[in-house]
């Protein structure tokens, strides 16, 4: 009887110590420890990258006048009449490089193809028509701004300064037997363009735009078979509506999508 009145006692003390632990654990539970947030390393962008490109256009150009010598009677400079140069095509290629998002620059060559020439001469006596044609090779360096970039659209506007290799056919009156030998020169060229470009692929934008190219004036016919030549063209400004393709080897061009720093899993929090 007193063993159990003992072990009663113990028990009685064991569950006066127990209880007030047990509440203590339901009522206040122990601290977490939030994870420190991650760590997000910048990723260095490449902004810059080469390209090649390729175009078509048609264009329509205007001469600004047209002069010649004749050796008499009487002798002296005489203007056409008028002169105009007909529409035509070209394709051109080149190479550039993206600098930055606003800033790229290209070389590139232009074929004009023939485009013809139909003009005339008068006199006190007589009147002639004058017939050939044109065809040059162009060959600009370019620099353009991209002024930014709205869904995959990019407005730009530019501007080149070269060379152009211009070549007249012969000039000659269907009506008689005069003829005149065209000439081939290079002279000083420069263009103004404006225009837009939208991605088609993360590496493949296509381009258009117009393009307006000046070409200095410059010998357009040596002397003919009996006694005018040579004469000069004083200008061409051609007026281009151009379309193309870019192929963009490495960098950001503005196309693809925007590169997410990783940000490593948080890790697994563990409560007692």
């Amino acid at each position: 009887m007193f063993n159990t009145a003992r072990m009663a006692l113990f028990a009685a003390l064991l569950a006066g110590v127990a209880g007030p632990a047990l509440a203590a654990d339901f009522a206040e539970p122990p601290p977490v420890e939030e994870a420190p947030p991650p760590v997000v390393e910048a990723q260095p962008v490449d902004a810059g990258g080469w390209y090649i490109r390729g175009d078509i256009d048609y264009h329509w150009s205007d001469l600004d006048s047209i002069d010649y010598i004749t050796y008499g009677p009487p002798p002296g400079t005489n203007d056409f009449d008028f002169g105009d140069l007909k529409g035509g095509f070209s394709l051109g290629a080149g190479v550039g490089y993206k600098i930055n998002d606003y800033l790229r620059t290209d070389l590139t060559a232009d074929y004009w193809f023939k485009s013809d020439f139909n003009g005339q001469t008068s006199d006190l006596t007589t009147t002639s028509t004058e017939e050939s044609s044109m065809s040059a090779l162009l060959l600009l360096a370019n620099a353009y701004v991209d002024i930014g970039t709205w869904n995959g659209i990019t407005p730009y506007v530019g501007a080149g300064i070269g060379g152009a290799h211009v070549k007249w056919d012969t000039v000659h009156d269907p009506n008689t037997t005069e003829t005149n030998p065209g000439s081939s020169n290079w002279r000083f060229a420069y263009a103004l363009m404006a225009g837009a470009s939208y991605c088609l692929t993360d590496k493949v934008i296509l381009d258009a735009g117009y393009r307006f190219t000046h070409i200095e004036g410059g010998r357009m016919f040596e002397f003919d078979t009996t006694s005018s030549g040579p004469g000069f063209d004083h200008g061409i400004n051609t007026h281009e509506v151009r379309g193309g393709l870019r192929y963009q080897f490495g960098g950001n061009n503005g196309c693809a999508a925007p590169v997410v720093a990783y940000q490593p899993e948080p890790e697994p929090i563990y409560t007692k």
